[in-house]
């Protein structure tokens, strides 16, 4: 389903997010990862579900929010903001947490056909 995703996704817009473990800047991992090492229990969110509003779209899509096995030993990775366009063609990066019910309702309105066109109600 993840490459169905990728594949409309790079068809509709120029910004690209991690979907994939191997698409996860090793960078960004292994900043997470020293911060989780070094503060452990002392940090009260997840390095990766800081806001930072001086970064530009392109960079706030390439965030990761987790990137780590789940129990059942899938591989999970969740971008920290989800990229929307809206109606007048301006994109918005919503934030995982603090938007989670806007990012509902974008995704209330998105339908598919059954020929798997996108369509929205």
């Amino acid at each position: 389903m993840h490459s169905d995703i990728r594949t409309e996704q790079q068809k509709n817009s120029d910004i690209q997010q991690p979907m994939n473990p191997e698409e996860v800047d090793p960078k960004q991992r292994e900043e997470h990862k020293a911060e989780l090492q070094e503060k452990g229990n002392k940090l009260t969110g997840n390095p990766g579900d800081r806001i930072d509003d001086s970064m530009s779209i392109e960079e706030k899509a390439k965030q990761v929010a987790v990137d780590a096995p789940d129990p059942t030993g899938d591989h999970i990775v969740v971008p920290t903001y989800f990229i929307v366009e809206g109606e007048d063609g301006e994109k918005e990066a919503l934030h995982h947490v603090k938007d989670a019910e806007e990012i509902s309702d974008v995704v209330r309105q998105a339908r598919m056909d059954e020929d798997g066109n996108r369509k929205w109600w």
